[in-house]
């Protein structure tokens, strides 16, 4: 049973057109990634399946009584009140509810007819029913589970809704939706506002979900672990593709390549063919040969090869590298009035090292680049920059100290003087500024394009020192994957706050972790830190568990520290859970995927033949491909369906194992 079911859609802003009779249906369990170009309609597909926004024709069929829950990029509003109220009062019927047993109560008070008074009752208590059913699903408990799952603290809970700045009303929104728990999820970027620790928790509550989803979302390894489906707005129209991202990534270059070899021996068949009728076409003997190829050549299918997107390759301009040591921070004290940041923190940052800066939200992130990039000063202690370096930072607020005369283009450009500008073209491109959008004035742009501006500057600019406080924010998934290649390749030091999983994996060599005003360094990305993270929470467990046991009922459990061969065993043991349960799955999902491939490209030959006019002329040679065709089909839809179900176990499996 399909969820939705969209017929049609044909959408255009003035003379470009997004959707052209454009069709796609959505199943309870489809977990949809939308992906796709900037400009290709994401967000704008999103708001048609919401209902915020209404196509220039067609038609979108909801399943009866389906619930849709939808987070935008730019949040409208909040309810009133207090947050744990607003949230609780985003749940659909409630208001409605509790109106109806207050009035029913009114009206018991005053009345005076017994029989009335009866019936009164009876409608009270079942309103009380169903009042307890939504406490049970919906509750105040339940709204502050989630509300503390995404980083709001006892004292926030009470806070009016007003006095939340952006990042918190978007979390609060999203905070709505989840306690709603909706048939259909839309959301657009949801993951914009958390840090890592809100991150890791929102990634665990959503995947334990077994309800629909579509999500457009710049990190990858977020968009890898919740969705089982991708849905593409190729160049040549959408495209639906089993899998997560880096299945998708996968089959689109395994279709490219099998249209390429499919091209190539059609082209080949042609040139055979021609050449037989160019040899034989006018000697008589071999006329009639050479009339029956001439056939066969018109009858030669047309391979259509897919239209690759324009991709851009950046590499950092060149700078004499820097001394061993290129940061150092000693004693170093911060606080904002009574809040204490950081008190006598020592930091040491080495030539060559990528480290992401990690930490709950207000712990010091920012104010730590802040004040390595000298624009903030320290209550004491010392910062001292090493031998040859030259620093470039980026940050959000850097966006307000671009000239709003010039042009993007006129902006950039002199930092590539070098260059011919078709490369600073190619460059604003990575960054979403394509065609005549580099002649818009800095002046009219959003926040968040003005932000893109002032980090196209900095990559532009010579540096063997990189700050960087969330560079992915207002970028896609390409631009982000352009990014990572580019920084990759990034000869220098690099220093960077991200909350994206995919951004950080990608790049870090070491974990900051920012907690009770100091850094603990751990080797390794953003996964291994996590999983360390993760070891210690269970030591602690255990070691609280084995205290009860010998009757220590006033000893509180702690995060002692572990030894690195404690460490390495541990990490050890949990990868050999982790294989022995995940394993004989994942073989099983592979084995699936494998067939499901090699199934879909033998549909689409059978296809190919069946969408052949003459093959009916001679219905018992077209019956028997009609037959397997049909039976492909259906052991497709089985494959499609087992792909799940392993998929479910998966995710439940590794659930179990935290």
């Amino acid at each position: 049973m399909s969820l939705i079911i969209a017929q049609d859609l044909c959408l255009a802003y003035g003379k470009k057109v997004l959707f052209d009779d454009t069709s796609f249906t959505l199943g309870p369990r489809d977990r949809v990634g939308l992906v796709g170009a900037n400009g290709t309609g994401k967000s704008s597909l999103m708001k048609l399946l919401a209902g915020a926004q209404h196509a220039d024709s067609g038609t979108i069929i909801y399943a009866r009584g389906a619930r849709v829950g939808y987070l935008p990029q730019e949040l409208a509003g909040l309810p009133e009140g207090s947050v744990v109220e607003a949230v609780m009062s985003t749940v659909p019927g409630r208001d409605a509810l509790e109106a109806r047993l207050n009035k029913t109560e009114a009206e018991l008070a005053q009345e005076t007819d017994e029989a009335a008074q009866l019936e009164l009752s009876q409608e009270l208590a079942d309103l009380h029913t169903e009042l307890d059913h939504f406490e049970d699903h919906y509750g105040r408990h339940h709204a502050e589970r989630i509300l503390k799952g995404l980083g709001f603290r006892d004292a926030d809970l009470a806070k009016p809704t007003s006095a939340l700045s952006g990042g918190w009303r978007m979390r609060a929104a999203l905070a709505g939706l989840l306690l709603q728990d909706p048939d259909l999820l839309l959301l657009d970027e949801p993951t914009n506002h958390l840090d890592v620790p809100t991150l890791t928790w929102f990634d665990g509550f959503m995947r334990r979900s077994n309800k629909a989803l579509v999500l457009i979302s710049h990190d990858r390894d977020f968009l890898n672990r919740q969705v089982n489906r991708i849905v593409s707005l190729e160049i040549e129209g959408l495209r639906s593709y089993v899998g997560n991202y880096n299945d998708y990534k996968r089959q689109r270059a395994e279709e490219m390549e099998q249209l390429k070899a499919r091209a190539a021996k059609v082209e080949a068949r042609r040139a055979e063919l021609q050449s037989f009728i160019d040899r034989f076409g006018a000697k008589a003997t071999k006329a009639r040969q050479a009339k029956s190829r001439e056939k066969m050549l018109e009858r030669l299918e047309e391979v259509h090869l897919l239209e690759e997107r324009s991709t851009v390759h950046f590499r950092f301009p060149e700078v004499e590298r820097s001394g061993r040591d290129v940061a150092t921070l000693k004693g170093v004290s911060k606080r904002y009035g009574t809040q204490v940041v950081y008190s006598g923190l020592d930091a040491r940052l080495e030539r060559g090292q990528r480290i992401a800066v990690v930490g709950a939200n207000g712990a010091g992130k920012t104010t730590l680049l802040k004040i390595l990039a000298g624009e903030l000063a320290a209550d004491g202690g010392e910062v001292s920059l090493g031998h040859n370096v030259v620093m470039g930072y980026y940050a959000q607020h850097h966006a307000d100290t671009l000239d709003k005369r010039n042009s993007i283009l006129e902006e950039v450009q002199p930092l590539a003087a070098d260059k011919p500008q078709s490369y600073v073209r190619g460059v604003l491109g990575a960054f979403l500024f394509s065609g005549d959008d580099v002649d818009k004035p800095i002046g009219v742009l959003s926040g968040g394009e003005r932000a893109r501006v002032a980090l196209a500057k900095l990559l532009l600019r010579p540096s063997n020192f990189l700050l960087m406080d969330e560079p992915t924010n207002h970028l896609d998934l390409d631009s982000t994957e352009m990014l990572i290649e580019a920084l990759q390749g990034y000869g220098g030091t690099l220093l960077f706050v991200s909350h994206n999983r995919g951004f950080v994996n990608s790049l870090a060599t070491t974990v900051w972790d920012v907690v009770d005003g100091k850094v603990v360094p751990y080797a390794g990305n953003l996964d291994e830190y996590l999983y360390h993270q993760e070891q210690l929470r269970l030591k602690a467990e255990a070691e609280a568990a084995g205290a009860g046991e010998k009757g220590k009922p006033g000893d509180k459990a702690s995060a002692a520290p572990v030894s690195e061969k404690d460490r390495k065993r541990l990490e050890a043991e949990a990868r050999q859970r982790r294989n022995t349960v995940e394993g004989p799955i994942k073989k099983e999902i592979a084995k699936i995927e494998e067939r499901i491939a090699k199934l879909e490209a033998t549909q689409k030959e059978r296809e190919a033949q069946l969408a052949d006019p003459e093959l009916y002329n001679d219905f018992a040679r077209a019956k028997p491909l009609m037959d397997t065709h049909r039976a492909g089909k259906e052991e497709l839809e089985a494959l499609y369906a087992a792909w799940e179900t392993a998929q479910e176990k998966l995710a439940e499996a590794a659930a179990s194992l935290g």
